[in-house]
């Protein structure tokens, strides 16, 4: 598909929807001849190319992709399955979710019942480094297989996810520049590859400045009170603080304010994600941006171009982040 016009474009250009727009483009007799003609003039003259390998895998299929993904209720996933859907309605294809809640056996039978579902392909945050390779190994022989934002051990699918070594780079850069001497880590265990990366990524990035004992448990924000409160405990705090999410930095935050503690008076604090969240705390979070819309699109570009292909050479994708700095990070 051409990167300058998208089917919306067309769409909204010839005054119909999307799915009427791929129809007619397809030549479906649910659209009339008046609005074949109308949607195709109207493609041509903006100059819309036809996506041949999503069109290849909507015909003679159910249009379903299935998507699994740990915590529905993470702000930040929420936004990755808005964007997925959003790349998929522009390919007339459908969405089925399904949520493992981070649990291994949960996440081993959603991708049989999607299995069961005939979805032409599927879309996985991976619950578990490595529990969770078994039954994505058994899917990936069956069917399409992308690996989204974490990746399992044992398979060579496709993947799409963040750069989290630049993520972190970037925090640690900012921090620097703020002054900061000593800091602390507080993320999540090596169960994910996001936890591991943004923990190793940090241990390189900090070399050079008083590095406190880090402390590790999951992507929470029940998780980040526990975390924070205990950092309290050890007695005065760090220059700085960085959590391996934005939950994490939110519940860090309560945590600090329920000692008298203020941010970022008596301590920097910083996140990752930059999710609805790291806008609407008090302060404002920094965090890291992840570059949600790019990471849907080229998810779905790999999905499709398996489907075409189960061949074709494995797409392995890290985009850049970038930082985005609000008050927490800011010196009074």
């Amino acid at each position: 598909m051409s990167a300058e016009v998208r089917l919306q474009d067309v769409a909204d250009a010839a005054g119909v929807s999307i799915a009427t727009a791929s129809r007619a483009l397809a030549g479906k007799d649910r659209v009339s001849r008046k609005t074949q003609a109308l949607v195709k003039r109207t493609a041509e003259r903006l100059g819309y190319q036809v996506n041949a390998a999503a069109r290849a895998l909507r015909e003679g299929s159910n249009r379903t992709i299935g998507m699994i993904i740990p915590v529905v209720g993470n702000p930040f996933y929420a936004q990755v399955v808005h964007a997925v859907e959003a790349e998929l309605q522009e390919q007339d294809l459908e969405l089925i979710i399904a949520d493992s809640h981070g649990e291994i056996e949960r996440e081993a039978r959603r991708l049989d019942l999607l299995l069961g579902g005939r979805v032409e392909g599927v879309i996985v945050v991976p619950s578990d480094a490595r529990g969770s390779s078994e039954a994505l190994i058994k899917t990936a022989a069956r069917i399409p297989l992308v690996q989204l934002d974490r990746r399992v051990e044992g398979l060579a699918s496709d993947f799409i996810g963040v750069d989290n070594d630049r993520g972190i780079d970037l925090v640690i850069a900012h921090l620097r520049e703020q002054g900061v001497r000593s800091i602390v880590y507080i993320g999540a265990n090596d169960n994910t590859s996001v936890g591991r990366e943004r923990r190793l990524a940090f241990a390189r990035a900090s070399a050079g400045l008083d590095v406190h004992e880090p402390i590790f448990g999951n992507f929470s924000r029940e998780y980040g009170l526990e975390a924070g409160a205990a950092l309290v405990a050890r007695g005065e705090l760090p220059d700085a603080i960085v959590c391996g999410d934005d939950l994490i930095a939110v519940g860090v935050l309560g945590a600090l304010r329920a000692a008298g503690k203020r941010v970022p008076r008596d301590t920097l604090l910083t996140g990752f994600d930059d999710t609805l969240l790291a806008e609407i705390t008090d302060p404002p979070l920094t965090s890291v941006v992840q570059p949600i819309a790019a990471l849907a699109r080229e998810a779905i570009r790999a999905l499709v171009l398996r489907t075409e292909d189960r061949d074709a050479p494995t797409v392995y994708s890290r985009i850049a982040p970038q930082l985005v700095v609000r008050e927490s990070t800011s010196r009074p």
